[in-house]
């Protein structure tokens, strides 16, 4: 362990994590790299051992108050050896008093219990093929114009601010971004990214089931019998309920856990997180 070396990732290197990440069968999307580098350029790490990177580990910091761990590997020849431990604590320590959340694999919870993290419900990853759906005119793509009320929209339902990531997630390359305004008011936002494998949704926020299903169903329009994927917050009953009525099956699931804590923030309008990697 004298020899193991854990440093900040540099820009170029966050390819490597993201070309693990295809290889662990995380499907991730084709500009995730970029993206995920705006959330917070200090906080991924390699971990390293005679020039090799052994291990990778984001830990994203929004604010003073919340931050995410994810986009942990360590490589496989190099598992079971200290060296992922060793990247988490240095993570943990980068993130301070932070209330830290994962999405921590099911069969690894007791492990991330042990460095301080604790349940609070499972992420379910649904898949599909995409289906035809009536597309309703309350339905529009976000523009610039938009940018700033989705924003203020998404920090009901996320912990943190997150100003800076949006902006890049929103008007992403191979993304489509589409939000539900009445009234003058953003009532719900859903981002789609194009990914190794389909599409995820991602995150899917509304006031309501029924704005959920609109935003969901347009943007199925376009991409008729590919692969769309949505990972959705089991603590939000009416999420499941939206999944289930449109015959999305169950493919993998993840816990999510925290540091100190559920966050408060507006869970029943989380009907799609935004990833397992950044929360």
């Amino acid at each position: 362990m004298s020899e193991l070396i854990i440093r900040t990732m540099l820009p170029h290197e966050l390819k490597v994590a993201i070309e693990w990440a295809r290889i662990e069968g995380w499907n991730p999307g084709l500009e995730d790299a970029t993206l995920f580098y705006q959330a917070d350029p200090e906080g991924f790490f390699v971990a390293e051992l005679a020039g090799d990177i052994v291990a990778v580990g984001s830990a994203v910091r929004y604010d003073a108050h919340f931050a995410f761990c994810g986009l942990y590997i360590v490589a496989p020849e190099h598992r079971g050896k200290g060296y992922g431990l060793a990247l988490t604590k240095h993570r943990l320590a980068y993130c301070g008093e932070r209330n830290i959340g994962i999405d921590g694999v099911l069969e690894n919870v007791e492990i991330y219990q042990r460095v301080g993290y604790q349940p609070y419900y499972q992420n379910k990853r649904f898949q599909k093929c995409a289906t035809a759906h009536d597309v309703s005119s309350t339905i529009l793509d976000v523009t610039v114009q938009h940018i700033d009320a989705v924003i203020t929209y998404d920090k009901q339902c996320f912990p943190a601010k997150r100003d800076t990531f949006l902006k890049g997630w929103l008007q992403q390359k191979n993304g489509k971004a589409l939000c539900v305004i009445e009234n003058g008011q953003v009532r719900g936002y859903a981002v789609r990214r194009q990914c190794v494998e389909g599409y995820k949704v991602g995150p899917l926020f509304a006031d309501s089931k029924a704005v959920a299903t609109q935003l969901l169903g347009a943007l199925q329009q376009d991409i008729i019998g590919e692969i769309i994927i949505l990972d959705v917050p089991e603590n939000n009953p009416l999420a499941i309920e939206l999944a289930v009525g449109e015959h999305m099956d169950v493919v993998f699931a993840t816990s999510r856990m925290y540091q100190h804590g559920l966050p408060d923030i507006a869970h029943h309008k989380i009907y799609g997180i935004t990833t397992f990697e950044l929360g």
